[in-house]
């Protein structure tokens, strides 16, 4: 059962769903991560890894989206940055070695 923060009355409750949250999210991240894996096949070459538009649109998303969710955007802005990072970096070298 699934409680809320205010709700949880001593540590090992909060630390129950802070597992719970965890567990969600590496699951949303391995479906994010499929999508990345997805869009390195329809690029040409590693040029195409980094398109600062698109960047910049998805942390502006997140941003606006973490400060109406409550959690500060700063700290959602650089774990998005994190992810894109591993993701060019991703993209990069397996459109380097498609192309050899």
């Amino acid at each position: 059962m699934t409680k809320a923060a205010a709700d949880c009355e001593n540590m090992d409750e909060v630390r129950v769903e802070i597992d719970r949250i965890d567990a969600a999210l590496i699951d949303l991240m391995s479906e994010r991560w499929g999508y990345v894996d997805r869009a390195w096949q329809l690029k040409a070459s590693p040029a195409e890894a980094t398109v600062p538009w698109r960047i910049q649109q998805v942390i502006d998303k997140v941003r606006a989206r973490a400060e109406a969710g409550g959690l500060p955007p700063s700290l959602a802005e650089a774990l998005w940055r994190q992810l894109i990072g591993w993701g060019i970096q991703y993209e990069e070298e397996k459109l380097r070695d498609r192309n050899k």
